[in-house]
């Protein structure tokens, strides 16, 4: 069915273009909620709660602009939105300022698209969210600062210990990798 079918049947309220919209943009959404979330039992909460969101606020979609854009932009709010509620069990350790440290491009080089997914979603909660929105979806400090209520140093500081983790990590995986092949 045509996406302008289904949104003019979510205006409506059927469950049955709300389950089609669903299911159409599903495994979109969730790669999305996977990146801000630290578990996937976290990414459908979220997954389903943004649905219900874009299902309630339907009418407030421009239909002259990209729907997978309003999406995602929903998805990412409401990974937000679930941080903050989530904020008080971050540890403070979080929140140390890092040093940034070099790694060999080759690491990068032979490692898949699921070991990248894979690395980025170890990090901590704190360090994941700043990173995927920085580095992933392009906001800028003082946005980011905004949108999860901390400082713009607290931002820069934990997209440094993202990277820094990231850059560790990566060693020690060029570390096993070339062990391998001695």
């Amino acid at each position: 069915m045509e996406l302008s079918h289904l949104i003019k049947g979510c205006l409506k309220n059927e469950r049955n273009s709300q389950q089609l919209l669903y299911k159409a943009y599903y495994g979109y959404a969730m790669s999305i909620c996977l990146r801000y979330t630290s578990s996937y039992e976290d990414a459908v909460e979220v997954l389903n709660d943004s649905f219900m969101k874009i299902f309630q606020k339907i009418e407030q979609y421009d239909t002259s602009k990209s729907f997978k854009g309003w999406l995602r932009k929903t998805m990412i709010n409401t990974s937000i939105d679930h941080f903050r509620k989530n904020a008080k069990h971050r540890s403070n350790d979080e929140l140390e300022v890092a040093h940034c440290m070099s790694t060999s491009d080759d690491a990068i080089g032979n490692l898949s698209h699921e070991e990248i997914i894979g690395l980025v979603s170890d990090l901590p909660k704190a360090y994941r969210t700043v990173f995927n929105l920085y580095a992933i979806d392009g906001f800028k400090h003082h946005e980011i600062a905004d949108m999860l209520n901390i400082s713009i140093g607290t931002s820069k500081s934990n997209l440094s210990k993202a990277r820094a983790k990231l850059q560790k990590r990566l060693k020690e995986l060029h570390k096993v990798n070339l062990q391998n092949y001695v």
